[in-house]
């Protein structure tokens, strides 16, 4: 019996590639997103610290430009937030784009597997019936030839 070689299987190769090198580019992107998220973190607690310290100065009577020093240093902190925030869409967005390469990956390598599938379906139809046509052949050369 012969064996199935399907003539696209460098497409099909081709499309599981595409989708693998997909999934790399999603998971980077949620790590970036992660990353983003875990800054953005650190960037509150910092701002928190100041605040602390601002509340904490007001009421020790710190002179005026330690007061002044502390505030900027927490709208400083307010402005990298704002920033991250911006980043942190950023990332969401591409988050959402690299999904939605996966998902149109992924249906054209379901696509091209099915096509395969399909072509051994018939392949495996067309030597079932090759091997009974000669299945019946022998049968009928052996019906005709006369038993000694």
């Amino acid at each position: 019996m012969a064996a199935f070689k399907y003539t696209f299987q460098k497409i099909v190769d081709l499309k599981e590639s595409e989708k693998t090198h997909a999934e790399w580019l999603l998971s980077d992107a949620v790590g970036e997103l992660n990353r983003e998220k875990e800054q953005l973190i650190e960037l509150k607690r910092q701002q928190e610290e100041w605040q602390d310290k601002l509340e904490q100065s007001v009421l020790e009577a710190t002179p005026l430009s330690e007061v002044v020093v502390i505030n900027q240093y927490i709208e400083y902190f307010a402005q990298m937030i704002k920033s991250k925030l911006r980043d942190i869409q950023k990332a969401e967005h591409k988050v959402a784009l690299r999904r939605d390469e996966l998902a149109s990956k992924m249906k054209e390598e379901k696509v091209w597997h099915k096509a395969k599938e399909h072509a051994f379906t018939k392949f495996q139809t067309s030597m079932l019936l090759k091997e009974q046509n000669e299945l019946d052949e022998m049968a009928t050369i052996r019906f005709m030839s006369p038993t000694p």
